[in-house]
């Protein structure tokens, strides 16, 4: 038992066919030998859980990473073990519908068999220590400016800056560059020329300031963070290097 659950490539195995038959289920093939595929794995994956804990105990499994995120997607994709005893009737409550979806949380185990994951969420979260503050202020920026354009826009197009949370994400669509004309036209509609082009031209400004250059400084220090440990590795090569070039130039 212990060889076929503890080896990784037989999870990563049970995860892909997994994937695959929740993937026809969703899309419309709903075959019965698709449904005991699914039900069957999330048995093994229940069976892994209690193999695990049983090895390395209740502190010990839960004390690794990988085993918090397996155990947490097991868990939760539990009630849909009940779906094959509940009447056909019972499956159109939107609540149980809601505990069913619950068993896609099972593909996310196979994020653990990317390759160098361990060091891309390494990265991950040295990024977001690094740059945390800046997009603390972005936040910032984003919220002061939802309440203003609220204050100011709030009758003119009450569909995007009615109430200030309705305000902040029209201003982080707008960040975004995604459909932030449509924001300014719909206030302008209402207006007189000399008005409409000021309100135009205030969120060219908002656009400039935080879609291109904020957004674009986020990204940048994002990913700036994210190589500082290969960068690192890079500075010591070259001092190391460079250790050996001064010895050699001594010796001469």
């Amino acid at each position: 038992m212990k060889r076929i659950f503890f080896n990784n490539r037989v999870i990563m195995a049970l995860v892909l066919v997994n994937a695959v038959a929740i993937f026809l289920q969703e899309s419309g093939l709903h075959h019965p030998v698709l449904a005991v595929v699914d039900y069957a794995c999330t048995v093994l994956f229940v069976v892994e859980m209690v193999l695990k804990i049983c090895e390395y105990g209740m502190r010990g499994y839960w004390k690794n990473g990988w085993n918090i995120l397996d155990g947490t997607v097991t868990l939760l994709s539990l009630p849909s073990l009940a779906e094959p005893f509940l009447p056909d009737e019972w499956m159109n409550i939107s609540f149980l519908l809601t505990l069913r979806a619950l068993r896609l949380l099972k593909l996310l185990r196979a994020g653990r068999f990317f390759p160098n994951v361990n060091e891309v969420l390494k990265g991950l979260i040295l990024a977001l220590r690094r740059s945390a503050a800046f997009m603390l202020a972005f936040v910032l920026l984003i919220v002061i400016f939802a309440i203003i354009n609220c204050s100011l826009f709030g009758e003119a197009a009450p569909q995007y800056f009615a109430t200030p949370l309705d305000s902040i994400y029209s201003v982080f669509r707008l960040f975004t560059v995604e459909g932030w004309y449509d924001i300014p036209d719909a206030i302008t509609a209402t207006l007189s020329p000399v008005w409409s082009h000021v309100v135009r031209i205030y969120f060219c400004l908002l656009l400039i300031g935080g879609g291109i250059i904020g957004m674009s400084l986020i990204n940048s220090i994002f990913v700036d963070a994210m190589v500082a440990d290969n960068n690192d590795d890079v500075k010591e090569q070259l001092r190391r290097i460079e250790e050996k070039l001064d010895q050699l130039e001594k010796k001469d």
